[in-house]
């Protein structure tokens, strides 16, 4: 977990629907509240805070978010990308509890020195995070998993090698393969075979959505996709 507190200062928010478009162009970012099944609270705040709030804290650590006279302590649950220019289009935080245990998406990271990559073979990390389940403040900002048993051709990491922090039960299917050694040359010829790698999916977040699904906003679970504006 992180040591330092991410803090945020939103305002709330009534244009909703196809007109957050002019918040957007003004360097404002549109974003819902979900606190444990109450309406939802339409939020905006400074984009350039926001994100920054979002590059520290992820999807995995806490923000203190001041809304007027309120204060709530979330996680970011869904962060939305414009596809084209990748920039950030809306955030969904969802209110947590401190006595209660929230699932968090939490990054994993392989240690650096991994002996098969140094005989030139490829390593390739088929999960980059997994689901856990923790209290809010104890929520790691990663897990780290040693890469040093990753020597030959066919050595596997899984997501039963991980080893949780204190608190912290991870919910991922053991079994998961997170990485994998591959000689370079079976690898080429299988992406050959296959037509070369598949094109990376569109991102959420197109525009088109997004007027429509803010008629239901207000009962909206923080589970939702976060379309609603």
């Amino acid at each position: 977990m992180s040591s330092e507190d991410v803090n945020l200062t939103l305002q709330e928010r009534t244009v909703t629907g196809k007109a957050v478009k002019k918040l957007r162009r003004e360097g404002i970012l549109p974003g819902v509240i979900h606190d444990h099944g109450k309406p939802s609270i339409h939020v905006m705040g400074n984009y350039l805070e926001i994100y920054k709030a979002y590059q520290k804290a992820g999807k995995h650590q806490p923000i203190k978010l001041k809304v007027g006279a309120k204060n709530y302590v979330a996680l970011i649950k869904t962060a939305e990308f414009e596809p084209y220019k990748h920039q950030l289009n809306h955030v969904v935080f969802g209110a947590v509890k401190a006595d209660e245990k929230v699932e968090a998406l939490i990054p994993i990271h392989l240690t650096e020195e991994i002996p098969a990559e140094k005989a030139s073979l490829v390593v390739i990390n088929q999960l980059d995070s997994v689901t856990v389940e923790a209290l809010p403040a104890d929520l790691p900002n990663e897990i780290i998993l040693d890469a040093s048993t990753l020597i030959e051709i066919g050595d596997k990491l899984t997501v039963a090698d991980l080893i949780a922090p204190p608190g912290v039960v991870i919910l991922t299917e053991p079994g998961q393969a997170v990485a994998t050694v591959y000689e370079p040359g079976a690898l080429a010829a299988a992406n050959d075979a296959a037509g070369g790698t598949a094109e990376p999916e569109a991102e959420e977040g197109e525009e088109a959505a997004e007027g429509e699904a803010e008629e239901g906003a207000a009962g909206a679970s923080p589970t939702e996709t976060s379309e609603e504006e």
